[in-house]
Order: structure tokens, then C-alpha cells, then sequence
């Protein structure tokens, strides 16, 4: 275990080290969460559209996630474990580069940001069912999530449990809404299995490239 715990810290220290004024600006940016609203946004709009009356447990099921991906990391495994954040740990004081002094809360064992992200992208991708889609929302998810290592505010195994968390989050409530909906098939007309996947992906590069211009500016 303890090889594990000094593999843990030598892989955050690597990649914290990797970093410049641009990149700081760029993750600093890229870890908050109301940056991704047009995204968020644009993926509710394209559930609207092509689910109809449909699209109401849709949207339930995406918040069910997000709920239990939330909840399992912040109530259960972070008090459970108490595992000192990266940045609050006395031993890698003057070690870690912090972004702006930001610290985080005190326990960062498992990463809610990496469950959210990961909760989201597995339940999307397979709602949609869209191979272009799930590549960019799961990149998304990776990108989103190596800001916390970057900042210092996590380590990479907080990071890989809390996508596991949320990639097993994500499949069971899928698994559950289908049967769900299969069983409200005389209720509830099944929808058109296109798409509008496209401009999600348009919406989160143009969200990406704009975050990397305003770091520019703010070097």
C-alpha cells in the first residue's frame, strides 16, 4: 500500500510539474464548473428536441447521476478515507505548484469533479449512441479532470477512482432508465435515434478554444 501512496505523489509531482503561466491560466479556466454551461446547455437542448415528452425522465436520469456521483464521493468515500488533498498535505508543502494559492476543500479521495465528468460522459454516450460523440465527451471528461491534478488539488488516483465511481454511475442508471422507458413504450413514443450531436461537439471545442484564448490574455 504504501508503494502505491509514493507512486501516487511521484505521478502527481510529475505532471504538477509540467506547468507554464499559459497552462495555469488554462486549467484555472477549464476546473470551474460554469464555463461548461453552453455545453450543458447544448446537450439538454439536443435531448429537448429529439426526446419530446421522453426527454423529462432523460433529463432525471442525467440529474440521478449527477447526484450519485456527487454524493458517493463527497459523503461517503472523503469522510470515509480522509485522505488529505495534495495541496493540503504538510509533507508536499513547498513541493506542488498551486494555481492563484487555491487549495480546495481538506479531503480529496475520490475526485467529485472526475465522477461527475465521467458519470456524464458514460450515461450521454450511451444515449446517444454516437461513436464521435463518446470520443469527444470522454476526452472532455480526461481534459477536465487532469486540471485537478494540475492544480494540485488532487492525485491521480483520486482521479482514477472518481472515473471509475462515475463510469459504474453513469452505466447503472442507464441500464435502469432503459428498462424504465422500454416499459413506458405505450406511453411514451420512442423518438427519432438521431441526433444532434454535432453541435455538442461544436459547442465544447468552440468552449475549449475560447478558454485557451482568454488564458492568452490573462498571461
Amino acid at each position: 500500500m504504501e508503494s502505491l501512496i509514493n507512486l501516487d505523489t511521484d505521478i502527481l509531482l510529475f505532471f504538477n510539474s509540467l506547468n507554464a503561466p499559459l497552462w495555469d491560466q488554462f486549467f484555472w479556466i477549464i476546473t470551474s464548473k460554469l464555463v461548461w454551461i453552453p455545453l450543458y446547455a447544448t446537450i439538454l437542448y439536443a435531448i429537448i428536441k429529439e426526446h419530446g415528452v421522453r426527454a423529462i425522465w432523460t433529463i432525471l436520469a442525467i440529474a440521478l447521476v449527477i447526484t450519485l456521483c456527487d454524493q458517493i464521493a463527497s459523503s461517503f468515500f472523503k469522510p470515509f478515507f480522509e485522505r488529505l488533498r495534495p495541496s493540503r498535505d504538510p509533507d508536499l508543502e513547498g513541493l506542488l505548484h498551486l494555481v492563484n494559492g487555491y487549495k480546495g476543500g481538506k479531503f480529496g479521495f475520490i475526485s467529485s469533479h472526475a465522477a461527475n465528468s465521467f458519470g456524464l460522459a458514460m450515461f450521454s454516450t450511451l444515449l446517444f449512441k454516437n461513436r464521435g460523440y463518446g470520443l469527444f465527451i470522454f476526452a472532455w471528461a480526461v481534459v477536465n479532470s487532469y486540471s485537478r491534478i494540475y492544480l494540485g488539488v488532487h492525485y491521480p488516483g483520486d482521479i482514477l477512482v472518481g472515473a471509475l465511481v462515475g463510469i459504474l454511475a453513469g452505466w447503472l442508471v442507464y441500464w435502469l432508465y432503459n428498462r424504465f422507458i422500454n416499459r413506458m413504450v405505450t406511453v411514451i413514443a420512442i423518438p427519432n435515434q438521431h441526433y444532434e450531436t454535432r453541435s455538442i461537439i461544436f459547442t465544447g471545442i468552440l468552449s475549449i478554444l475560447i478558454i485557451f484564448l482568454s488564458a492568452q490574455t490573462l498571461i
